[in-house]
């Protein structure tokens, strides 16, 4: 097939999503163009890997400033800030000029991509909606960490509420990666004829696999963007209310947290010598590797958590709260732990450091779980056939 896709940013490890399903298509023989906006947060994004598949990339740099007049933009539209954020002329003048070409479908990814998705024909388009923003700031409003993260969050939320409204209504295919997230579209537009597709999130099973070195005794590892409230709250979570219960029994444990712009008031709290705040690193693997667990005691989430997918998928067993489930058909008990509040989150992870039998075990199981159902090559076949279903 000639697939053009549309990106708010540029498609890299860290945006998982479009980069593994990339690397499928190509690898299926598909001729890929990829137009997509390069924002100052993925300067570092290097496209060459999906360069050497054969896709071909053009990237249109973004500066600060320029995100922020695109925001401000949206705004004063009655529109969310992010619908307008990744908004470039350069882009819409390329997306243009190849509508005139012969692409069989164009697949726009995201809110912050909705402007360019407008631009195609409805009988082309594949819009990938991701998550339901919608879902997520109505759960930060009451739960994210800081006033001002609920604040924005309220503020935002009744226009991202019409603006998604709008989807079902005006793009004939949307893609979202969790059954809820499908379902929050659907209850803002239940006369919407749009057909909503769940296609979940892969993980790069040769990439993420278990390694051939000791695990550490006691150590637990939480991965992810730090700059992103939902983590941050399930940092703060660790800190203060689960590591403290999880000392008073095992004094000699210890957390790691790694990812990406740690905010200040997450380093002024993790002042016990045992948490590490690591930041970002090149490789999450070796973290995850020498890894007793995997905790991610998120307060509320939407789509697929990949950090939980990369953990599994290197056997680390994972132990995590009852909103990281979404969009996952993983077993509790087996490929996976849950539990909902810091006392039984504690009990569960004091459980899996004293087993060291179970813990193989579940690692084990998660390993075979994203097997069976996050190969990016299965996640690409079902999105072709999405791509053919007429519009």
């Amino acid at each position: 097939m000639e697939i053009l896709m549309v990106l708010p940013y540029p498609p890299s490890p860290i945006r998982v999503r479009p980069y593994g399903l990339l690397q499928a298509l190509a690898q299926r023989g598909h001729r890929v163009r990829v137009l997509a906006v390069q924002p100052p947060e993925d300067r570092w994004a290097d496209p060459g890997p999906l360069r050497d598949l054969g896709v071909e990339i053009r990237l249109f740099p973004l500066s600060r400033p320029r995100t922020l007049w695109n925001a401000l933009r949206a705004w004063a539209r009655g529109e969310p800030l992010q619908a307008g954020y990744a908004d470039h002329p350069g882009l819409r003048e390329a997306l243009w000029q190849a509508l005139h070409e012969r692409w069989e479908v164009v697949h726009v990814e995201h809110l912050r991509g909705v402007g360019f998705a407008q631009e195609v024909p409805p009988e082309r388009l594949v819009f990938d909606a991701v998550d339901s923003i919608t879902r997520l700031f109505a759960q930060a409003r009451a739960l994210a960490p800081g006033r001002l993260t609920r604040w924005l969050a309220a503020l935002e939320l009744p226009r991202t509420r019409r603006l998604e409204a709008s989807w079902l209504s005006r793009f004939p295919r949307v893609l979202v990666t969790s059954a809820e997230d499908a379902a929050a579209l659907r209850r803002l537009a239940p006369e919407g004829s749009a057909q909503v597709v769940v296609l979940p999130n892969g993980v790069d099973l040769e990439f993420f696999r278990p390694q051939p070195i000791p695990r550490d005794p006691a150590t637990l590892v939480f991965t992810g963007k730090m700059s992103y409230h939902a983590n941050v709250a399930a940092a703060l979570d660790l800190i203060q209310q689960i590591m403290p219960r999880i000392w008073a029994r095992r004094p000699e444990v210890r957390l790691q947290i790694v990812g990406r712009n740690p905010p200040a008031l997450l380093r002024r709290a993790a002042r016990d010598p045992r948490i590490q705040i690591v930041g970002a690193v090149p490789d999450l693997r070796p973290y995850l590797a020498r890894a007793t667990l995997a905790v991610c005691p998120l307060r509320y989430a939407v789509g697929i958590q990949n950090k939980v997918l990369e953990a599994m998928a290197m056997a680390t067993p994972a132990v995590v709260t009852p909103p990281v489930l979404g969009g996952l058909q993983a077993v509790p008990g087996r490929d996976l732990a849950v539990a909902e509040v810091p006392e039984a989150f504690a009990e569960a992870v004091l459980a899996l450091l004293g087993q060291p039998a179970a813990r193989r075990a579940m690692g084990e199981a998660g390993r075979a779980y994203v097997e069976a159902h996050h190969r990016w090559e299965a996640l690409a076949e079902r999105l072709e056939a999405v791509y053919r279903c007429p519009a």
